[in-house]
């Protein structure tokens, strides 16, 4: 586990009068995340499905650390990819070159690419961006002062700008934790990376991540999906995200309500991911969940990727937040599953005594894909049909 120490102090000496509850809050949310039963290897059983206790433990708190998912290999691919990325960000939020005066990475995209911050800052908190689903504002401390303007925060649509990451998302092991949890039939939902640069990273304020069916007759705990977060340099208590256990069978929070009774955004109960590197969380998208800015020394970049029953976006209007409103069809599905195919070849030609998934839609419609260049340039703008319900 990384020792976090260090940071826990230099994160609470933000908080002014605050610091010595915030120090006592993060050190009692690590004890807390550490002492919990979800926390392990994957597993599956004889038969090839989930570990029955895995599968409770996900049920019971609505997430599960799987541990020593991704191997060095995979890591220092992501790293290297994160790094000529980071040499194509933009220079600003309203720059379209970047530091070489080329034209910067998503310019040529018609969905938003890159989000940015200002430093410790949190840009959702308590406005109407994703349908209000971020209730109240976090906490925004004074960044050092040679910090940057702004910084960036998330990169959507990120299969198309990494390799590295459109192998990652097609993990055998992880896509057959999918198929247990959501059927063989699976739908995907919508990738990013989140970056959580140290002394600038940006809040995400508590929420809940599912707009659609809170009302439907058929809610239920897994009706929003879930989102896979893979580690590249861990998580702590200071820079990863804190989840309220057991929230996600609850139905829509008053989030502000929760606030009010705690008497800050210190939520009573909730606990971080805590992570080392190449460890993958699920996460129930419906569980309480959020992240303080990253006041302390070590960086978070998160692999994030999410998948759907088929059953919650066929003929479903979706929410609008990661892609247009609109209701999504067999084709749109189909086409948005494309990636998934490439994917699956992708990983194949990287990791070759590796056993690849057999995605079921595609084994009964007689399709294979290959990752060529064609295939690159084809999934260009591909996340303008993200399932976002």
């Amino acid at each position: 586990m990384i020792d976090a120490s260090e940071s826990i102090e230099r994160c609470a000496a933000y908080y002014g009068d605050q610091a010595d509850a915030m120090r006592q809050y993060l050190r009692d949310g690590e004890q807390a995340a550490l002492q919990l039963d979800n926390r392990g290897p994957i597993v599956f059983a004889e038969d090839g499905t989930l570990d029955a206790s895995i599968r409770a433990a996900y049920s019971r708190y609505g997430f599960y650390v799987f541990t020593g998912v991704l191997e060095q290999r995979e890591l220092a691919d992501l790293e290297a990819d994160l790094s000529a990325m980071r040499g194509r960000f933009p220079t600003g939020p309203d720059s379209a070159v970047n530091a070489e005066g080329e034209p910067a990475l998503g310019a040529d995209c018609k969905a938003m690419s890159l989000v940015w911050s200002k430093p410790l800052g949190d840009p959702l908190g308590g406005t109407a961006l994703a349908n209000g689903r971020h209730q109240v504002k976090m906490f925004e401390p004074e960044a050092e002062s040679n910090a940057p303007a702004a910084a960036p925060f998330i990169l959507l649509g990120s299969l198309q700008f990494s390799e590295a990451c459109l192998r990652t998302y097609a993990h055998p092991e992880l896509l057959k934790v999918a198929e247990a949890i959501n059927g063989a039939d699976f739908a995907p939902f919508n990738e990013a990376l989140f970056i959580k640069d140290p002394g600038i990273g940006a809040a995400v304020s508590w929420h809940q991540d599912g707009v659609t069916h809170w009302d439907s007759d058929d809610f239920d705990e897994d009706i929003h999906g879930f989102n896979f977060m893979a580690q590249l340099y861990g998580s702590t208590a200071v820079n990863g995200v804190w989840v309220l256990p057991g929230t996600h069978k609850l139905g829509k929070l008053d989030i502000k309500a929760l606030v009010a009774d705690a008497g800050s955004e210190r939520l009573t109960g909730a606990v971080p991911l805590i992570c080392d590197p190449g460890d993958v969380v699920i996460c129930n998208r419906q569980l309480l969940h959020g992240s303080f800015p990253n006041s302390g020394l070590e960086p978070r970049i998160t692999v994030n990727f999410g998948f759907h029953r088929r059953s919650s976006v066929l003929g479903v209007r979706g929410g609008g937040i990661h892609s247009d409103a609109q209701v999504f069809d067999e084709e749109i599905i189909a086409r948005r599953s494309r990636v998934l195919g490439y994917a699956i070849d992708a990983r194949r030609q990287r990791f070759q005594n590796e056993q690849p998934y057999q995605y079921q839609p595609f084994v009964e419609a007689g399709l294979s894909y290959s990752w060529d260049a064609a295939s690159k340039r084809d999934i260009h703008d591909y996340n303008c049909d993200d399932l976002s319900i």
